[in-house]
């Protein structure tokens, strides 16, 4: 599955006590969209997986998205 990032992203995930939130850019969530349109194409099991080392701002928690 291919990731396309739009230029200028910035996505973050923050775990409250309510919570978790996501927050992102335009080009953010132009790019999480991406990213669940090929997964929603992909076979079941399929996953990506996003973190402050390879994709989201400094400080976020980890994210897993999923297809089932």
């Amino acid at each position: 599955m291919e990731i396309k990032w739009e230029d200028g992203f910035e996505i973050s995930v923050r775990v409250k006590e309510d919570g978790a939130v996501v927050s992102a850019n335009p080009e953010g969530l132009r790019s999480l969209a991406g990213i669940l349109m090929s997964l929603a194409e992909a076979a079941p099991g399929a996953h990506v997986h996003l973190d402050e080392h390879n994709s989201l701002e400094d400080g976020s928690a980890g994210l897993v998205l999923c297809r089932e």
